[in-house]
Formats: C-alpha cells, sequence, structure tokens
C-alpha cells in the first residue's frame, strides 16, 4: 500500500497544473522584446505598471565593464520565467499591446511578478505622462530596491528609463516647436 501511495504521489505531482481561468500560463519560447514586453502567439504583451531597463542603455559594473542595462533587464525576465512559470491576466489593452499582471508561483507563495522584478532591482516602476507611477506600490518597491542597492541600483551609473524616456519626448517637442 505504501508504494502504491507512494507511485501515486509521484505521478500526481508531476501532472501540469493549467492557469486559472482568465489567466494564461507564460512559458519559456516566448519572444522577449524588452524585461517586460515579449511577443506570444501573434500578441505582443507588456507588464502593467513596469518600466525595464531600456536596450542600448548601459551601466559600469563592479570591474568596470560597461553592460547593456536593458539585456540585463530581459535576462533577469527570462531567468523568472523558466523558473516560476507565471500565469497572467489581461488588464488592459492599447494601441496593439495586451497589459497584464502575472504572478508567479515560489514555494507555496504566489507572488506578484512585477513586484518580484522591480524589489530585485531589475525592472521600474512606469510613471505616466505626469511623471506618477501607474501603480503606486511599485514605486515603493523601487524605492526599497534602491534604498538596498539591490540589482542594478548597487550601480552608480544607473539611470531610471523613465528619466530617459521624458528627456526624448522633451528634446522631440523642443524641436518640433521651433
Amino acid at each position: 500500500m505504501r508504494k502504491v501511495l507512494c507511485l501515486l504521489s509521484c505521478l500526481l505531482s508531476s501532472v501540469a497544473v493549467a492557469a486559472p481561468d482568465g489567466y494564461f500560463d507564460l512559458l519559456p519560447g516566448v519572444t522577449l522584446e524588452t524585461g517586460e514586453t515579449w511577443i506570444a502567439e501573434g500578441k505582443r504583451f507588456r507588464l502593467y505598471g513596469v518600466q525595464s531597463c531600456l536596450r542600448g542603455t548601459s551601466y559600469t559594473d563592479s570591474h568596470g565593464q560597461k553592460r547593456d542595462c536593458g539585456e540585463a533587464s530581459l535576462a533577469v525576465l527570462a531567468a523568472y520565467i523558466k523558473d516560476t512559470r507565471p500565469v497572467c491576466a489581461p488588464v488592459a489593452k492599447k494601441d496593439g499591446t495586451v497589459y497584464v499582471v502575472c504572478y508567479a508561483t515560489v514555494g507555496n507563495q504566489r507572488l506578484d511578478l512585477a513586484n518580484v522584478l522591480i524589489t530585485s532591482g531589475y525592472a521600474f516602476a512606469a510613471l505616466n505622462g505626469e511623471g506618477l507611477p501607474y501603480h503606486v506600490p511599485y514605486a515603493v518597491a523601487e524605492q526599497r530596491a534602491r534604498d538596498k542597492r539591490a540589482g542594478l541600483w548597487q550601480f552608480e551609473d544607473v539611470q531610471h528609463p523613465s528619466i530617459l524616456l521624458s528627456r526624448e519626448v522633451n528634446a522631440r517637442n523642443k524641436k518640433a516647436s521651433q
């Protein structure tokens, strides 16, 4: 009897659990564009309220080497997808992008994937046109990560991507008004 229970336990633990109603699985193999955006089944998805480092921007690591900040964000998202197999739910759609919230399961805990990325220091709270966070708890998590010098915050020359994006928009607006 004990052998049967052990075998049954092993078989049941290997059965894949489907995402709950309204959610979909975020599995390895999607095409990652950035540390918060991916393409799956011909659709573009983006984590709501998150801004990853911009690809092509750099930081200087502890060995004095310039590294691509966007690639660092992307690599961490890929690792979380692979290791935690998140499930996501759509919350909004704009300009062909589906904004989603996702949770990852670590042990017996369900964690907000965006919050995990931000608190680990490899993503940032996205800001709206007025410079306010789309989701205030993410700004709080970002400040904690910054205070702890987590992830990319440990490097002195890391710049918040929203500041860089804001500068780009301001430069375009100035050029257009001339």
